[in-house]
């Protein structure tokens, strides 16, 4: 298993859009079989940071996400294109 998350900070003006893309992506990515989660969160003291945790099954899934029409869409054509900064953590299950 695969997991890591994503941490986005985005403008207060582009909130709406973020959103909407971050719904299409999850929604799409979801149904992916090499998806095991995919939950997009908003920090609640910070409203214009977004975390995504996600989990793939191998790396194969991961990369058939990645490739994806909908990943290429709403994440690099939405996301990386509004993004301030990003940082992503690899996870390492303990239990």
């Amino acid at each position: 298993m695969i997991s890591f998350t994503v941490r986005m900070r985005f403008k207060p003006e582009d909130r709406d859009e973020i959103h909407e893309a971050l719904r299409a992506l999850a929604e799409a990515s979801r149904k992916e079989p090499g998806c095991a989660t995919y939950i997009p969160h908003s920090v609640e003291s910070d409203p214009d940071t977004v975390v995504i945790y996600e989990q793939y099954r191998d790396a194969a899934g991961l990369e058939a996400h990645r490739a994806s029409a909908h990943f290429k869409k709403h994440a690099v054509g939405c996301l990386y294109q509004r993004m301030l900064e990003r940082v992503m953590e690899n996870l390492s299950a303990v239990a």
